[in-house]
């Protein structure tokens, strides 16, 4: 099955491609987990039915992401595919939930003159066998289809830890004649579960005619960054960068590895917050990214919109929200303002 010539010329915007030439591009990503930290999603299955039953809440958070400084409003399609609808019984859903998502985005992105971008994940049913490759391929078939017909600018396939599962995502989104981002999910062993390096895996799938390759989840910034140093390189084209906001190490490298020093728990997914990074932590990886000549940036399941704005200050952009960017020279206490009570500065080494 072939889902080429479904889409039509999009409105008259500067592309994905040429936004790079002029200088790094900012996606926001996080959705699931913003979502479930509002209450509007359920953690295990993490299934975005929120698309439907509160499109309200994604309207906005794509609205609070650009706001913060990101480029890109991704269709909230992450975990939309059949697997996934069919776990919680509702594959009659999966058209719907799809094409709302997508209009959703393009409502946002024409609002905002940002790019729109289609999105398709990890199956979860992948294996090295024909009949798995098939259905994977079906699914991201009908998921790269809507996405045509909704004209996006280009679709990120992301997330996957098999690499055979990212070149067929690459194959179908090719067919289709749109531009593609393609990101891996590397987790301890530092390779793919199919025994790819990160380094073949981007070099690879960048001369499979991926516009953009890179990694993306499971590891946050420290653990990521020397991933990137190998990567950078072996691959001539633009690349991506988005980890999730939270404190790895290089032992327990992924979110999913670290453990509640306390207790020695798995705080994935649902007690993560004693591990969040900071904004300025973000700030730092961002210029590190920069530095490496990292070409697309953004962050991962976790990721809220002060992470973005600090993301993208870090690259010497002021979004919207920089207006109220942390100024404590005004603080009552810690301020340095001539204006405030000096006795409440006094104070402050009591507080």
């Amino acid at each position: 099955m072939s889902v080429s010539g479904t889409r039509t010329e999009p409105q008259t915007r500067l592309s994905l491609l040429e936004r790079l030439r002029q200088g790094p591009v900012v996606c926001a990503e996080g959705y699931l987990f913003e979502c479930e930290r509002r209450g509007y999603l359920q953690a295990g299955a993490f299934v975005p039915e929120v698309v439907l039953d509160h499109p309200e809440v994604v309207r906005q958070l794509h609205r609070d992401f650009v706001h913060a400084g990101s480029d890109v409003v991704q269709a909230f399609t992450y975990y939309a595919h059949r697997e996934k609808l069919r776990l919680i019984g509702k594959l009659e859903l999966l058209e719907e939930i799809n094409r709302k998502a997508l209009e959703i985005a393009r409502e946002v992105a024409d609002e905002t003159g940002t790019l729109v971008a289609g999105g398709l994940s990890n199956t979860n049913v992948y294996a090295d066998e024909d009949d798995a490759r098939r259905e994977v391929r079906s699914m991201f078939e009908e998921q790269v289809r809507w996405a045509a017909e909704a004209n996006v600018d280009f679709i990120i396939g992301e997330t996957f830890d098999y690499f055979e599962e990212g070149m067929i995502a690459l194959e179908v989104m090719k067919e289709a004649g749109i531009p593609s981002v393609v990101t891996f999910a590397i987790h301890q062993a530092e390779q793919t579960r199919d025994g790819v390096t990160p380094e073949d895996a981007c070099r690879l799938a960048a001369q499979a005619g991926a516009d953009v390759v890179g990694l993306n989840c499971s590891r946050g910034p420290r653990t990521m960054l020397p991933i990137l140093e190998r990567i950078r390189p072996v691959v001539e084209g633009y690349l991506a960068a988005l980890p999730v906001p939270y404190r790895t190490t290089p032992e327990q490298p992924t979110f999913q590895s670290l453990r509640d020093p306390e207790r020695g728990e798995m705080p994935f997914p649902t007690a993560l917050d004693p591990f969040v990074c900071t904004r300025y932590e973000v700030a730092d990886f961002g210029l590190r990214a920069q530095e490496l000549g990292i070409n697309y940036l953004g962050l991962c399941c976790g990721a809220g919109p002060h992470h973005v704005r600090s993301l993208a200050e870090a690259l010497g952009r002021r979004p919207p929200a920089s207006r109220y960017s942390a100024d404590m020279s005004k603080h009552a206490y810690f301020g340095t303002d001539s204006t405030l009570k000096s006795e409440n500065q006094e104070y402050a080494s009591q507080l």
